[in-house]
């Protein structure tokens, strides 16, 4: 026997909610509420604090800044200057075109210590007796955080880092020039031509 044929149903369609179905007026006002919610959040989280601008600064001009420049030394700026064949402290000078004093600070420290046997020629780079080791008081060992506070407790810094986002939180400070490498040469970045 073979299998019989089922006639197909012309006239059925599915059954659509209306739009205006008690079901969907619920979430609708729950995403509104949510919605809502999340908008207030933003209003909250974009209240600007502005920071008391220290006294050394004329607009954007640092009168803190002058040689002996005394530079941040970022875990990456290490790696870059290595890469590249550059001495730190000679293409400082060089970039500066005058005596600057290199600082690394405990976090930068820890930071190559962690990063391993890879970046062992950083790390004895780092520990250079021209580097002027600093002492961090704050937990953790991040290195970022912690370039970024001196910067705001002093204006008497430069900061030589190659990482983008470092690089960004820094522009936000007035008055603190940045170093990076690029073509085998270190370039600075918002350093006044009256300092040069």
């Amino acid at each position: 026997m073979g299998k019989a044929k089922q006639t197909r149903k012309f006239a059925a369609t599915k059954r659509l909610i209306t739009p205006k179905d008690a079901r969907l007026q619920k979430s609708s006002t729950a995403l509104a509420a949510a919605e809502r919610q999340k908008r207030e959040d933003e209003k909250a989280a974009r209240k600007v604090v502005i920071p008391q601008v220290a006294s050394s600064l004329f607009f954007n001009y640092n009168d803190a800044l002058h040689p002996p420049y005394r530079v941040l030394i970022d875990t990456n700026f290490i790696n870059f200057c290595i890469k590249n064949k550059l001495d730190v402290v000679r293409g400082l000078m060089d970039c500066l075109l005058a005596m600057c004093i290199p600082c690394v600070t405990d976090c930068v420290l820890a930071e190559l210590e962690t990063l391993g046997s890879k970046f062992r020629l950083a790390l004895q780079t780092a520990k250079d007796p021209r580097f002027e080791r600093l002492t961090c008081d704050h937990k953790g060992t991040y290195a970022d955080d912690c370039l970024v506070d001196r910067c705001l407790q002093n204006r008497c810094y430069l900061v030589a880092s190659n990482d983008a986002q470092l690089k960004q939180r820094i522009r936000r400070i007035p008055g603190v020039p940045i170093l990076y490498v690029g073509n085998h040469v270190i370039k600075c970045e918002r350093l006044p031509d009256l300092l040069m």
